[in-house]
């Protein structure tokens, strides 16, 4: 089978299997004039191979399919396209929600390796330390960079694919392909909202190719995006019941469940080839893309926050404890249940005969209370937070995104010297990703508060920055050797050096000091997110080296076979080596057979080994201040932490597909076994009774710190499913008709955990956190001036959880539910489009709280859900084509 035939049957499936009319037409003109590109596809180092002649499953979505959408975030349109895929809404979940993670087969999002172009893309510098059960703790590149319009198509290899590309591919790859046009291009502009009225975004892309010279290209896209913030609350009760006693000062909502503010969202992305003469190319591709994003916290109780409004006690030996133990107090323990604890005042010369009051019961409305006023307000010498913010306050979380990346290279014939007839491609890559935080309408209680005018008081924190850095060098070498079989065996191989680097660079002073009245009892650092101290500041690295071989050959003309090692050595654990066996035959002209086993690694990141952090978390129901650093520090080791080891796979898949006229249809069970999958712990309480073994091992202030959470391979898992792609193109209606099919079955059983680190909810929530079952039915109709498609998508039950609360506290199991997208596109010339469409059309709801927490942290809906539980979303879109 000729190369240029195999190019061409690739181009001609994927415009046939996904109904994209203008990618068939471009491959159909290609075959004409038999001017087929020599390009890499994903899963092969052979050449381009039709997607129902390829041993493993892949999906290739069109450029243009993705832009069928009302999202303009490339997340939610892959969700639509690739079932197999699942990302959700990241309301108030730390740094997630800055760059919300995904998954592929249920498996976490750094279990996904990205490709841009086929060269590895680098991962992100968030780190999700709430990412929803699957995801917590993962570490995955930013996907929502890409712009649609910039895209020829993405291939979705669902298989493991670590052997032939290294350290996390247990789940596949993904490789987003960029437009390599030399003319022609488009600019649209994209206006939506959600039902609710609330969340309008407003979306300018562009596209143009240009000639360079006359021997290549060079195709730039931008996009350019603002979105509004979205608010599905009600009043919290603890809120409204302060307002009911007389607390002018609370806000309404108090806190706000929804989408974040993304602010001046801009992406730019270049490909560059050139024609070098001698069978050889240059080509270089890269992207500079920054967005702002601001979302909400959880709300601050001004009568019970402790170490912020509520006091601490301390007991018989001095020590200071979050509640008053009744053998100690007595004369309180009557008391409790009427009030949460005594108001936290602050002591600023302690030596003062008139010392501060530490016994002010707090009531119903503590601003209310004589002592209040007497003791604290009038005395110059007292303060408490309720001067600066009365009525409570929400901290506003949010970061700036920067991320940028180069790829250069050369790849083509080898025409002489010892390695004449052979491929080659060498290149260099270097990719960054910045998050730099900050906190709004906070505190750093240890502070104080300024006495003279409270309103000056700091409120506003730069808290630090996280750097991802990779290098990256490949050399591969391809050639075809004639042994006597069918067509030539393909043998590549190649070497890959990286570098990868996590920096964490200190925040303002401000946002990590410990002040003065840190001693009592008053929180340390910006509270919500604690700015990185100058401790906790530096850079880890990270270096490995890999070689590969890849074999492929038909054995005969009906019966593909192909295997692939790799051996990799990584500067910080040692090395591993990972193989793949995959092969395919064609039973009869409609129906083949393909199977696939591997083994696979993910290496754990230097970031999830390095990594420091401060946050709010919920459990049971609770605010608790959690301390995240890494498993070889004290506090982790002296919970029972140990350093990282690699993740390792065992993966199994079996598949067939049935290819009857315009009838398409490829059927994929997957069986994929982890062992000591990296996660981030639970909550590990930080227990009273350790504080004073805490600070002999140089811990200060323990009693400032509620729990704990590090890294650990936690788990074993196995995850096993089933892919179900089916596609039938007719006449229908004077016009041409599409009906796709796809779904997926994923199901993850949790074999082995480790019961002192990991809740059992954590373990329901990685087990069934996600629907076992997801589809979606399209149907597409054209006619000459129009286009038109609905989709049904259907979401399977899934345990649906409240807030990041890894407890059982406010979970149950969420019903199935369907929702439709649809679209209608108007063809006013070859040059204008208008497009008007819905996203979720008849706003399905999302799954409700249930009875006893709804409302509770001022929530209506389970965030945990597989649906934007926004609602429905509607936009209008003008595209012109030149």
């Amino acid at each position: 089978m000729s190369t240029k035939f195999r190019a061409t049957t690739l181009a001609l499936a994927v415009g046939v299997a996904l109904g994209t009319a203008p990618l068939y037409a471009a491959a159909e003109e290609a075959a004409k004039e038999e001017k087929i590109e020599r390009i890499a596809v994903v899963g092969t180092r052979s050449a381009p191979r039709s997607i129902s002649d390829s041993p493993v499953p892949i999906d290739i979505v069109g450029g243009d399919e993705l832009g069928k959408s009302g999202s303009s975030d490339m997340l939610d349109m892959l969700q639509s396209a690739v079932p197999s895929f699942s990302v959700r809404a990241q309301p108030i979940s730390d740094a997630a929600t800055l760059i919300r993670p995904v998954n592929l087969r249920g498996l976490s999002s750094d279990s996904t390796l990205i490709l841009l172009n086929g060269k590895r893309r680098h991962r992100a510098s968030v780190i999700a330390f709430q990412g929803g059960g699957v995801n917590d703790g993962a570490q995955g590149a930013d996907i929502s960079v890409i712009p649609s319009i910039g895209l020829k198509q993405v291939e979705v290899l669902r298989d493991g694919a670590s052997a032939q590309y290294g350290s996390d591919a247990i789940a596949g790859v993904m490789n987003f392909v960029l437009k390599d046009d030399a003319d022609g291009g488009s600019l649209s502009v994209k206006q939506g909202e959600y039902f609710e009225g609330d969340g309008a975004s407003t979306v300018i892309a562009g596209n143009i190719g240009m000639p360079f010279t006359d021997d290549g290209f060079v195709n730039l896209s931008f996009q350019y995006k603002n979105a509004d913030a979205t608010s599905r609350s009600i009043q919290r009760p603890d809120a409204q019941g302060l307002a009911d006693e007389g607390n002018q000062f609370i806000q309404n909502p108090a806190q706000i469940w929804g989408a974040p503010e993304i602010k001046d969202d801009i992406t730019l992305f270049g490909n560059v080839g050139l024609d070098l003469g001698n069978d050889k190319e240059f080509y270089m591709f890269g992207n500079y893309s920054e967005r702002d994003v601001e979302g909400g916290f959880y709300y601050r109780n001004p009568q019970n926050r402790g170490s912020v409004y509520a006091g601490l006690y301390r007991d018989l030996n001095g020590e200071f404890v979050k509640r008053p133990d009744e053998d100690d107090f007595p004369d309180l323990a009557e008391l409790w249940d009427e009030a949460p604890g005594t108001l936290l005042v602050g002591d600023i010369d302690p030596g003062l005969s008139n010392s501060c009051p530490n016994d002010i019961l707090v009531g119903d409305n503590v601003l209310n209370n004589p002592r209040y006023t007497d003791e604290v307000l009038n005395n110059p010498n007292c303060f408490s937070m309720n001067q600066v913010m009365p009525g409570g306050y929400t901290p506003r979380f949010g970061g700036n995104i920067t991320d940028t990346s180069l790829t250069i290279g050369t790849k083509g014939d080898i025409n002489s010297g010892f390695l004449k007839d052979w491929y080659f491609d060498v290149s260099g890559i270097v990719g960054r990703s910045e998050s730099s935080f900050y906190l709004n309408n906070s505190l750093n209680p240890s502070l104080g508060i300024d006495i003279e005018n409270p309103e000056l008081t700091q409120t506003s924190f730069k808290t630090g920055k996280y750097i991802q850095l990779e290098k990256t060098f490949n050399f591969d070498l391809v050639r075809g050797f004639d042994i006597g079989l069918d067509d030539e065996l393909n043998f590549a191989t190649g070497v890959e050096w990286r570098e990868e680097s996590f920096e964490i660079v200190a925040g303002e002073e401000a946002s990590w000091k410990a002040g003065a009245y840190a001693d009592q009892g008053f929180n340390i650092g910006s509270h919500g997110f604690k700015g990185f101290g100058p401790e906790s500041a530096g850079e880890n690295v990270r270096r490995n080296m890999a070689a590969y071989i890849d074999v492929e050959a038909y054995l005969t003309e009906d019966f593909l076979v192909g295997g692939a090692v790799r051996f990799e050595n990584f500067s910080s654990f040692g090395s591993t080596t990972n193989y793949k066996l995959t092969a395919q035959y064609q039973i009869n002209d409609a129906f083949s057979v393909r199977g696939s086993h591997s083994t696979g690694f993910r290496a754990p990141t230097v970031g999830q080994a390095n990594v420091v952090n401060t946050q709010t978390s919920i459990v049971d129901g609770n605010l608790i201040q959690t301390f995240t650093s890494p498993p070889t520090d004290v506090i982790p080791q002296f919970y029972g932490a140990s350093e990282l080891s690699p993740e390792e796979s065992i993966s199994f898949a079996v598949g067939a597909v049935l290819e009857l006229g315009d009838f398409f249809m490829t059927l994929d069970y997957y069986n994929i076994e982890v062992t000591d999958r990296i996660a981030q712990s639970s909550q590990i309480t930080v227990n009273p009774n350790d504080y004073a073994a805490l600070r002999e091992l140089g811990v200060k202030n323990p009693e400032l710190i509620s729990a704990v959470t590090f890294f650990q391979n936690s788990f074993d898992t196995t995850t096993q499913g089933l892919d179900i792609v089916a596609n039938y193109s007719m006449e229908l209606m004077g016009g041409d008709t599409q009906l796709s099919l796809a779904w997926n079955y994923n199901d993850t059983t949790v074999d082995k955990f480790d019961s002192a680190t990991t809740s059992l909810g954590k373990v329901r929530r990685l087990e069934d956190g996600l629907p076992e079952n997801r589809g979606t039915f399209t149907v597409a109709q054209s006619w000459d001036n129009i286009s038109m498609f609905i989709r049904a998508n259907y979401f399977g039950e899934y345990y649906a959880t409240h807030a990041d609360d890894t407890s059982e506290w406010g979970s149950e199991y969420a019903d199935s539910a369907f929702t439709f997208d649809a679209e209608v596109s108007y063809f006013m010339s070859d040059s204008v489009t208008l497009t008007a469409g819905a996203n979720n059309l008849l706003d399905q709801k999302a799954q409700k709280l249930k009875d006893g927490t709804a409302g509770v942290l001022g929530a209506v809906y389970y965030e945990s859900g597989p649906f934007d539980f926004n609602g429905g979303y509607y936009y209008v879109k003008a595209t012109y084509n030149f």
